[in-house]
């Protein structure tokens, strides 16, 4: 029900926020506001999204809890998918995901509501070599004679 009452009530403060701001200021500036906030959104996401990456790197590298950079990468991503879409309300809440302590409250009511039930770290699970293995392969050919052979070398058959 949520996130209905979401995808009903963002469009429409959109559009009510449209018709008041072209109305004082004009349709132009209006749309050149619109552009210029996805312009600079999307600057601003590409640079915090690479210090996200290069945190959730170093937590996997020091095998700490990569919970935090996941999420604040999660959040720089919505951020901006907001900054995209064109509004002003859109824009609003992509620019405050963008601050730092705006994220870190987020994060703080969320990490609340997950529960983690498992974490590991390491390589995964490899068959056992000393098992035996089936190396029978089934399989069919067909002899080609000489004028149908093929001129080129492929590494996958014998010429």
């Amino acid at each position: 029900m949520w996130l209905f009452i979401a995808f009903l009530a963002v469009p429409l403060i959109e559009i009510g926020l449209f018709i008041q701001v072209g109305g004082l200021i004009g349709l132009w500036p209006t749309l050149l506001i619109v552009v210029l906030t996805a312009i600079a959104g999307t600057a601003l996401v590409r640079g915090q999204g690479m210090q996200a990456i290069a945190r959730l790197k170093r937590s996997i590298n020091d095998f700490s809890d990569p919970s935090r950079p996941l999420a604040d990468g999660a959040m720089i991503l919505f951020a901006g998918a907001l900054l995209l879409t064109p509004g002003f309300f859109t824009d609003a809440c992509g620019f405050a995901l963008l601050v730092p302590a705006v994220r870190s409250r987020v994060f703080r009511l969320l990490k609340d509501k997950v529960k983690v039930t498992q974490f590991q770290t390491g390589a995964p699970h490899r068959p056992d070599p000393t098992a035996p293995r089936d190396t029978v392969i089934d399989g069919d050919f067909h002899e080609l004679d000489e004028s149908r052979r093929p001129t080129h070398r492929s590494g996958w058959t014998r010429h």
